[in-house]
């Protein structure tokens, strides 16, 4: 339409062009974690912003959602990176600051915790935490009673890095995560060494730890184990903490008989959070704010907490999360437990490098 027309008809040239750049905000992409959010959060976002498109895909490690970002043109509004990777993004670049005047359900989330995510955010400036959680140890109690006996060690990260015990569960299957970043600090803890170790010789000790058991773990992945556990397919597995609450929900619903339980280990853990930034190539940024301050809303997050069993951040939402969530001492830690957990950081090249090449040998067995 040229510009003659558009003085002949005005208001239909406000309809065309008004309605290109209309089109062009609608659609919000946003890119989290496998099995993360109720499929009720998103369809009540949906109508209650249905100028927005909401394109929702997933990931299932952080090393993908890493690759998407560094290229500096991910496609995506709204990314769920964890604490240690988001660091390592900011101080790449890869986030705008937040508005905070456009998050108002900000003054919901808990200071204590904001406090202690300052350590991988700085004044809080970049990202808005989702959810947090532990790598634990879940399994099938009755087959791991099968293999080990009564006193099976579910309480113990001995239960994984013991070649006596990982050897007589290899029949029932023992599988641990696809991710250098979470399996490698577990080693290095369970050698008595810094989980945050920066010297590349601790992770030639902790390969060798891991290549040990290698030959009685059936798979590394970082989401697969879920079904797998519920269906009875494994009967250990080391994961995130709320997965196992979700597993444990499937087997119920299928009513096959199997019993998913989880255990903190008594000898600590890595705490982490997962945090929604938006990235600098943002193409929506309005729609993505009006996602993430619709994730703050107490009634919002809290019953996607019951749904992924993780806790939220949310200090107005924990009294409306389910009782057997919140009490549940495996997943959302007692100050005792909290004691035994740490939080890992970024590392320098050298380390990244030696842990990076660790895990290709460890994920090849050779």
């Amino acid at each position: 339409m040229n510009r003659l027309k558009c003085l002949i008809a005005p208001a239909l040239c406000f309809m065309v062009f008004s309605g290109a750049v209309h089109a062009e905000e609608q659609t919000l992409h946003v890119y989290n974690w496998f099995d993360y959010i109720t499929p009720k959060a998103l369809e009540d976002f949906k109508a209650q912003n249905p100028q927005t498109k909401l394109v929702y895909d997933i990931f299932d490690t952080n090393e993908a959602l890493e690759a998407k970002l560094l290229t500096g043109n991910s496609g995506y509004d709204v990314v769920v990176p964890s604490n240690v990777f988001l660091a390592k993004q900011i101080d790449a670049g890869v986030f705008q600051p937040l508005d905070r005047s456009k998050l108002p359900n900000w003054n919901h989330l808990d200071p204590k915790l904001m406090k202690l995510i300052e350590a991988n955010d700085p004044g809080n400036k970049f990202a808005v935490p989702y959810m947090y959680g532990t790598i634990l140890i879940g399994f099938n109690p009755a087959k791991v009673k099968a293999a080990l006996g009564e006193n099976a060690p579910v309480d113990s990260w001995d239960l994984i890095f013991n070649e006596e015990n990982v050897s007589k569960l290899k029949q029932c299957g023992v599988t641990l995560l696809d991710s250098p970043a979470d399996m490698l600090p577990l080693a290095l803890q369970h050698l008595g060494l810094d989980p945050n170790s920066s010297n590349p010789k601790d992770y030639v000790k902790a390969e060798a730890l891991l290549m040990k058991i290698r030959p009685y773990i059936a798979y590394f992945h970082s989401s697969k184990y879920m079904a797998d556990i519920a269906n009875g397919d494994i009967c250990v597995a080391v994961g995130f903490s709320g997965s196992f609450s979700q597993a444990a929900n499937r087997a119920k619903e299928a009513k096959n008989g199997v019993v998913v339980d989880m255990r903190l280990p008594k000898e600590g853990a890595p705490i982490w959070y997962d945090m929604l930034a938006i990235p600098k190539g943002a193409k929506n940024p309005e729609a993505a704010y009006a996602f993430i301050n619709y994730l703050l809303q107490p009634q919002v997050i809290a019953p996607i907490s019951d749904f992924v069993g993780y806790p939220n951040p949310n200090k107005d939402a924990t009294e409306l999360v389910d009782p057997a969530i919140r009490n549940n001492p495996n997943l959302y830690p007692t100050e005792a437990a909290m004691a035994t957990l740490y939080t890992l950081k970024p590392l320098g090249r050298d380390a990244e490098r030696a842990r990076t090449r660790a895990w290709t040998k460890i994920k090849s067995g050779i």
